[in-house]
């Protein structure tokens, strides 16, 4: 929270995101504005709401100072940037950005919010996206001119050039000797390494650097996938192979952040309070995972126990550093200012109403 503290106009914001961090780090079985302001000992949710819509300080100043506290502490060399989008299922039609969209969070159509994000992996430098992503030809070339090497998943009936023509990716598949597929690891998994076929068919582009389509084949139900690439100077097919199995860290970072930090709980109106609470967030998140990275260096765990995990590490942290203890007396509090707020609510909802139906 001292990195962050200049980003404050005033000492009472300060304070209070602390304890709002503190409060995303917490047990709480549901955390937004009202249960974080409860845990942290105010009397209302009206300071937790005001420090994300109208208090005064810089978030996209705080992002930055995350980012540098990241690279600080768990930079790699060979690292690549995962690209994806998540979606955040939602009741009701008001939180910014929500609407009746596919998300693959439901796997269907749902009232839902859907965000974009990166976050860091571990191969060699470049960027790793979905088809989405990879079916961007604005995308690829601002990447190219940047000299970012990228591994970009693209659909069957992308076309691309070889030095015998035009090919939908599909159909180069087809024509892929057995011999020219190895079988390879894109990594290791929850269940111990992830095995694939893979193939890299060379294109022939005009523009400089080594362009390739790579293909990657079940080796138990023969689906096939295919990814875009390209970099500066040719790359082997292990280290594509690296890059495209990286993806399943950012499925990780979203399952993380949303189980821990509560990154999908905001109830926010207003995309400046939206991006306040995704900043908190993933600055909560962002401290778990250089704890545990820490941890793992400098304390090796015993062989009868396994690595202290973000989830481990989230527990001792609140349990045994910031748990408050408050009485009844604020128990009870509280629980009539909901049941108020909540007849209030009630009283509004009935007069609209009766006044749409005179």
């Amino acid at each position: 929270m001292g990195r962050i503290a200049a980003r404050f106009a005033r000492v009472e914001p300060r304070l209070r995101a602390r304890d709002f961090v503190r409060g995303l780090l917490a047990d709480l079985p549901r955390k937004n504005c009202w249960t974080i302001a409860e845990w942290a000992g105010e009397a209302s949710p009206d300071g937790m709401q005001h420090l994300l819509g109208r208090a005064k300080w810089d978030a996209d100043a705080v992002r930055d100072d995350v980012r540098e506290y990241v690279v600080e502490h768990l930079h790699d060399p060979d690292g690549v940037l995962v690209v994806d989008e998540t979606g955040d299922v939602k009741k009701g039609t008001h939180t910014v950005g929500v609407q009746r969209q596919y998300t693959g969070t439901a796997g269907r159509i749902e009232n839902s919010q859907v965000a974009v994000y990166m976050t860091p992996g571990t191969a060699r430098t470049g960027w790793r996206g979905d088809e989405v992503y990879g079916g961007n030809p604005k995308l690829r070339s601002a990447l190219k001119e940047r000299g970012v090497a990228y591994v970009l998943a693209v659909a069957c009936s992308h076309e691309v050039t070889t030095a015998a023509g035009k090919f939908r990716a599909d159909a180069l598949a087809a024509k892929v000797p057995k011999r020219a597929w190895q079988k390879l690891s894109a990594g290791a998994g929850a269940k111990g390494h992830r095995f694939y076929d893979w193939a890299v068919i060379n294109l022939a582009e005009p523009r400089p650097g080594s362009h390739q389509l790579l293909i990657r084949r079940n080796r138990t139900t023969g689906e096939l996938a295919y990814y875009r690439c390209w970099s500066p100077a040719p790359a082997p097919l292990t280290t594509l192979v690296r890059v495209a199995g990286s993806r399943w860290r950012v499925e990780e970072t979203f399952q993380t952040g949303k189980g821990l930090a509560g990154l999908d709980e905001h109830q926010v109106r207003r995309f400046t309070s939206w991006s306040r609470w995704v900043t908190l967030t993933m600055l909560a998140h962002a401290f778990l995972a250089v704890v545990r990275a820490d941890e793992h260096a400098r304390h090796p765990a015993p062989d009868e126990l396994i690595p202290l995990t973000c989830n481990e590490i989230q527990r001792l942290f609140t349990t045994l550093i910031v748990r408050p203890v408050h009485d009844a007396a604020h128990r009870l509090r509280w629980s009539a200012w909901r049941r108020r707020h909540q007849a209030r609510a009630q009283a509004s909802h009935y007069r609209r109403q009766a006044a749409n139906q005179t």
